[in-house]
């Protein structure tokens, strides 16, 4: 399929020219998480009609694109958006109106594979290609095998959303659906913060002795501090296995880190000095214990009876649980235990569809139980 690179601001505003005159758009980004610490949006794919364009944010100020993403009047079909709205509301302050998702889509009509490349396939016997699904996006210039990949995602959008778009009316699906997007495109900026303690969800950290966690948190604050001077992402400096196995030996000197099994060489050899540093200074603070909570247990009880009542609807269905209602809201639910319409509303938590068809039974769950 033919494509347009746009790497100037020439050739961006006459893109823009074009698609201003457009009832819909398929979006698509690439972007280098997989390759720095601070990621950013690297392309930007765009589908109107039967043109498919590629802009180069990295060459061009993609700003103007803006004011399209803005537009009410100008559907944007994208698939899996959530990610892609909230990169380019952090790298740009987009903001989007009336978007169309089509994983979300197909998951709300309960198709089994949501993938774009199993909706593809299964749609319309087209295969994408999946060499390039951990590309470096930053990478310039860029091989003309990666920038056809990149056009493939939005060049079929439009007629997928026009088969889900047709499944969702038939089933009367179309305003939870419209829900959902409208939830999507007002979804926060990205963000990436930093916070030592979540030391604790390396895999492994819990099973450490109090001794050995301080170290494993120094080792952590380490691996960030060198992810972020390199511009790597955190695993890419450090496999989360080898800081559990340093924590675990509390090695003194150098022999003994490189000794270590599970501890690349390199790396060890790199980062030894600041390493042993890290076990220095953990070993020198007071051992961790494991955080207890006291169970709420009336509360859990309230969780578990709205996520039966979620797991039954959603298999009535034939959906997934998240589906109807998320696990992150039957907490807030079951937490807040509100007992009426009115405070069930006011937590925010469902929207107005959600709200009609689910309220009255989430509050008969609720009243139940103390």
């Amino acid at each position: 399929m033919a494509h347009t690179l746009v790497a100037t601001p020439a050739a961006l505003a006459a893109c823009c020219e074009k698609l201003r005159g457009a009832s819909w758009l398929a979006v698509d980004t690439e972007g280098d998480s997989l390759h720095s610490y601070w990621p950013r949006v690297c392309l930007v794919q765009i589908t109107a009609g039967d043109q498919d364009f590629i802009i180069d944010p990295l060459a061009v100020d993609i700003r103007p694109l803006g004011e399209l993403f803005a537009d009410p009047t100008i559907e944007k079909i994208m698939h899996a958006a959530e990610n892609d709205v909230r990169n380019l509301k952090r790298d740009y302050g987009f903001a989007f109106a009336n978007l169309f998702d089509t994983m979300v889509a197909a998951r709300i009509l309960g198709y089994p594979r949501w993938g774009l490349a199993d909706l593809l396939r299964d749609a319309f016997g087209v295969a994408l290609d999946k060499r390039f699904q951990r590309h470096d996006w930053a990478a310039r210039p860029i091989a003309p095998l990666a920038l056809a990949y990149a056009a493939a995602d939005t060049h079929y959008l439009h007629p997928l959303r026009l088969k889900l778009g047709a499944e969702l009316a038939a089933a009367g699906r179309e305003r939870e659906a419209a829900e959902e997007f409208v939830r999507i495109a007002a979804a926060p900026p990205a963000e990436h913060a930093f916070d030592s303690e979540d030391f604790w969800r390396v895999r492994g950290a819990r099973e450490l002795d109090p001794a050995q966690r301080p170290v494993l948190r120094e080792l952590y604050r380490l691996r960030d501090a060198e992810a972020q001077r390199l511009n790597r992402p955190p695993f890419k400096v450090m496999p989360d296995s080898a800081l559990i196995a340093i924590a675990r030996a509390a090695p003194r000197t150098q022999a003994e880190l490189e000794a270590l099994p599970g501890v690349p060489p390199a790396i060890a050899r790199r980062y030894g000095r600041l390493i042993l540093t890290a076990v220095r200074r953990g070993l020198k603070q007071p051992p961790l214990m494991l955080e207890h909570h006291p169970r709420d247990e009336a509360r859990e009880a309230r969780y578990e009876a709205l996520r039966a009542w979620r797991n039954a609807r959603a298999a009535e269905r034939g959906v997934e649980g998240d589906v109807v209602v998320p696990n992150s809201v039957l907490r807030a639910l079951a937490a807040a235990a509100p007992r009426d319409p009115a405070s069930l509303s006011a937590m925010g938590l469902l929207g107005p569809w959600k709200l009609e068809t689910y309220g009255a039974e989430i509050l008969d769950v609720l009243r139940r139980l103390p």
